[in-house]
């Protein structure tokens, strides 16, 4: 775990001084995941990208780096300027809102669809407040279900 670690951290560092952004990434290890944290700077926008598309390029980017080293971890989360942990903060209060209204409607509600990190935590803000979740569809158009549990009904 160490060395995927510590070539992850190596690895978006030496891709990251290609831009000219010389920079001290803080890396940790998490239940398999490697998480990378880059400090905020004058280049944030860059790095984020719109809607964190770049963030997501950089993952795959060291994720595959990772994998075609061989390395025993592949799994990468890699956050700019605690952007990722703001917008989780702000879509756990929309899943507590989201909560509330199928807790007095009684009746399911399908979310949009949202990436693989994003159901992830409304799976658990859900599960917490006593809802069932479920994941529906494929690809891009996979959304989550609320419900209430049988209990609550």
């Amino acid at each position: 775990m160490e060395e995927s670690i510590v070539f992850a951290k190596k690895y978006l560092e030496d891709v990251l001084s290609f831009f000219g952004f010389n920079t001290e990434v803080v890396a940790s290890s998490d239940d398999e995941v490697i998480e990378l944290s880059i400090p905020s700077s004058h280049l944030n926008g860059f790095l984020i990208g719109q809607r964190g598309e770049t963030m997501r390029a950089l993952q795959y980017l060291v994720g595959s780096a990772l994998r075609n080293g061989s390395y025993g971890v592949s799994r990468i989360n890699i956050d700019v300027a605690d952007y990722k942990k703001a917008k989780a903060e702000v879509l756990a209060h929309r899943v507590d809102e989201w909560v509330e209204v199928v807790k007095n409607t009684k009746e399911p509600m399908a979310l949009q669809p949202m990436n693989s990190a994003d159901r992830r935590i409304v799976h658990k803000v859900a599960s917490e407040a006593g809802l069932n979740t479920e994941s529906v569809g494929e690809g891009r158009d996979r959304h989550v279900v609320l419900k209430l549990s049988e209990e609550t009904k």
